[in-house]
């Protein structure tokens, strides 16, 4: 692993993997907060990211997860395409962080055809992990209460 700590954020947030492909890298922390860098000049799309999903599916297993955007370089997104991040059950949450300065409105029309949690981020990749670890702990307290009634 090239550094234990690439993005320089809290101890609270571990490194357990980073998946390297044409279009992006993946980094995985605390095993389901996934940071995913897109490279230059990439048209992002289900078709293009497909075999890159896959292989994340495969090291999140079942559990749930959050997809953090790290805006990091300049590349298009086929909006549309959210449609099939809905369809996966164990991704809880997305967010994306833009590096400072960069205009917000960009974003709007991705927001308009997500339907899961979405929540944007000025510059704040630890703030956009913690509020993502948020999500996934609201989530396991949800499951635990769903199963606690239905022992009543």
């Amino acid at each position: 692993m090239e550094s234990l700590n690439p993005h320089k954020v809290s101890n609270r947030f571990q490194l357990t993997k980073i998946i390297t492909s044409k279009i992006a890298t993946v980094y995985f922390y605390n095993k389901n907060i996934l940071v995913v860098e897109v490279n230059e000049g990439v048209n992002l799309s289900y078709a293009s990211a497909a075999s890159l999903l896959f292989k994340g599916l495969l090291v999140l297993k079942n559990r749930p997860w959050v997809y953090i955007s790290h805006r990091v370089n300049s590349y298009s997104v086929v909006p549309t395409d959210y449609e099939y991040l809905h369809k996966i059950k164990t991704l809880k949450a997305l967010s994306i962080v833009l590096p400072s300065g960069t205009d917000p409105s960009t974003t709007a029309i991705e927001q308009i055809f997500c339907r899961k949690p979405f929540k944007l981020f000025n510059n704040g990749l630890e703030e956009a992990m913690i509020w993502a670890d948020k999500m996934l702990k609201d989530e396991v307290d949800d499951l635990k209460n769903e199963r606690n009634s239905l022992l009543l």
